[in-house]
């Protein structure tokens, strides 16, 4: 789920059969897991979308990249199969693990209220911080309503692109509208919950939430292209342009910009780290077999949201998607800046993929959901494919 971009979800054959001789129709040949790969990033691009690049992970260890597209389009140079891109909210799963692992360090209990470790920050217009649970915060049932700074037009984007929200404020401008319903009484998305967790982790370890991240995921995996840039407006390099598209004939450059919630979403990100940060955790290296069962608990998402996830289920920072070929697969998908990106990995964190575009399209929700669908496919194929993948590569 995308911090602003889908927050408006306006702004969602190969069967053999006998001819009547009795002559079985051949059954077309099934391309190679790397030629599925980039036939599936090709479909992207044939959407109109500008770039993608994406990265699959076999249980050997062994990688596929592809790459389609441009990374800018007013040079035509091509998209970096390492190129950084902002996480945007697939951070909420970082979050998530920090939050579980101090639960496994008794510093908190997820039945903990936020009143207890914020007291009187979520208050008025019927929202009452002592009803609302960490869990409840983790997993989108706390009904706070969501209300994140975002641009509709280029004009907004120019004039908003420079901004800075500190925690506090993004929380006040929740609690000026509200609940969505009561605590525990319905899912509804809300990127202020998080906002929230991020709060509670540096009331707990006395760090901000991003240093707490580094410390316990980052450098333990070695994921030194997984980066916190706080209020800076650019990403490292090599990196495609990000755009967004306003409508017809309306697409513009949005690759520099502050993210809105720059405390907890400020991250930038590569295929390559996103992949090993996923396999790590369902690998259990991360969390404890409990903390991660939990983290696995799952309950449906909202109508509306089941348009860009069919069947999807949310665990706590963590979401559950069935795969074509059975059974289900775990990820979180982000989106915030012109970037869109969408992961999933096996159960047992063996197989693993992620794709990221660096356009959005959402002008209309056609376009939403072509993207969604295209990008969704991507990662069923990668999941459900067989062996042989590309030339050995660390994972």
């Amino acid at each position: 789920m995308t911090s602003t971009l889908r927050t408006h979800l306006v702004m969602a054959a190969g069967v053999a059969t006998l001819l009547a001789t009795g002559v079985a129709v051949a059954r077309p040949a099934r391309p190679s897991p790397v030629e599925q790969l980039r036939q599936d990033t090709e479909a992207i691009r044939a959407l109109g979308i500008s770039g993608a690049q994406a990265r699959v992970i076999g249980p050997d260890g062994r990688q596929s990249v592809a790459t389609s597209g441009t990374a800018d389009l007013k040079t035509g140079r091509p998209v970096p199969a390492d190129g950084y891109f902002r996480m945007a909210s697939t951070s909420k799963t970082l979050v998530a693990t920090v939050v579980l692992q101090l639960e496994d360090e008794s510093r908190l209990s997820l039945y903990d209220t936020v009143g207890h470790w914020l007291p009187g920050v979520v208050r008025g217009n019927g929202n009452d911080g002592s009803r609302i649970s960490i869990r409840q915060l983790l997993q989108h049932t706390s009904g706070i309503h969501d209300d994140l700074p975002g641009y509709t037009t280029p004009e907004e984007y120019y004039q908003q692109r420079d901004d800075v929200y500190g925690s506090e404020q993004l929380v006040a401008r929740a609690m000026a509208h509200a609940p969505d319903f009561p605590p525990g009484e319905g899912w509804a998305y809300s990127n202020t919950g998080y906002v929230l967790l991020g709060m509670i982790i540096q009331k707990a370890t006395g760090h901000p939430a991003h240093q707490e991240i580094e410390n316990r995921i980052l450098r333990p995996l070695g994921l030194d292209q997984t980066r916190w840039m706080g209020t800076a407006p650019t990403l490292p390099r090599p990196h495609a342009q990000a755009y967004q598209l306003f409508g017809p004939d309306s697409r513009e450059d949005v690759t520099d910009q502050i993210p809105v919630d720059y405390e907890n979403l400020s991250w930038v990100t590569t295929t390559r780290d996103e992949n090993r940060f996923l396999r790590a955790l369902l690998a259990g290296r991360l969390l404890p077999a409990r903390q991660l069962a939990k983290m696995k608990q799952t309950i449906p998402v909202s109508a509306e949201v089941q348009q860009l996830w069919p069947a999807g289920r949310y665990g706590l920072g963590l979401v559950e998607r069935p795969l074509s070929c059975g059974g289900t697969y775990w990820s979180h998908e982000g989106g915030d800046g012109g970037y869109i990106t969408l992961n999933g990995v096996t159960d047992d964190g063996r197989r693993s993929a992620v794709v990221s575009m660096s356009e959005a399209r959402g002008d209309a929700l056609e376009h939403i959901m072509d993207q969604e669908n295209a990008a969704s496919a991507l990662i069923d194929h990668a999941l459900c494919t067989g062996g042989g993948l590309s030339a050995p590569s660390t994972p």
